[in-house]
């Protein structure tokens, strides 16, 4: 009696043919994992500048301008993170000419803040929660909210190229 040779997807995608659909499955989801922890740490150190710079400008120079310190550090971490971004969490990625690429993600950064701008205007003017606690609250869920929305629109809109 002859034995029948199994051959799994695994072996014959090491043998050279076309990959099977489960192989295909796992390196994208690969690929989603490590964009997603690139992206974590991209934005920590983003907003470690940002906070750090905005603390640094309202003790100096700007200890009277709080408004404009937070935008002149915002700008900076904003930059930082299409940086990090492009150039590590996804340079696999065919990307666009840089200036319109900058254009797009400082776009898809100005509709996040815009997400986390309506949460809390939400939770302090529509629902009354008006504490110092509440205002906190609401603004993390804000920033966890556009950040769901920035990863989603690096990916889809400002790195929308073909991974490499």
């Amino acid at each position: 009696m002859a034995r029948v040779a199994r051959v799994t997807t695994r072996e014959m995608s090491a043998k050279g043919s076309a990959p099977g659909l489960l192989d295909r499955a796992r390196g994208a989801l690969d690929v989603l994992y490590r964009e997603m922890i690139k992206f974590g740490v991209v934005g920590a150190v983003a907003f470690a500048v940002d906070l750090g710079l905005a603390n640094l400008l309202w003790h100096t120079v700007l200890e009277d301008r709080v408004t404009t310190a937070k935008i002149i550090s915002g700008a900076v971490a904003t930059l930082v993170a299409w940086l990090g971004n492009r150039q590590w969490t996804f340079r696999h990625r065919i990307s666009r000419r840089v200036h319109h690429e900058v254009g797009l993600f400082f776009g898809v950064n100005a509709v996040a803040l815009g997400i986390s701008a309506v949460v809390l205007a939400f939770s302090h003017y529509g629902l009354g929660f008006t504490s110092t606690l509440a205002d906190n609250i609401a603004t993390i869920v804000g920033i966890g909210l556009g950040t769901l929305f920035r990863f989603w629109a690096y990916r889809r809109i400002v790195f929308s190229g073909e991974s490499l």
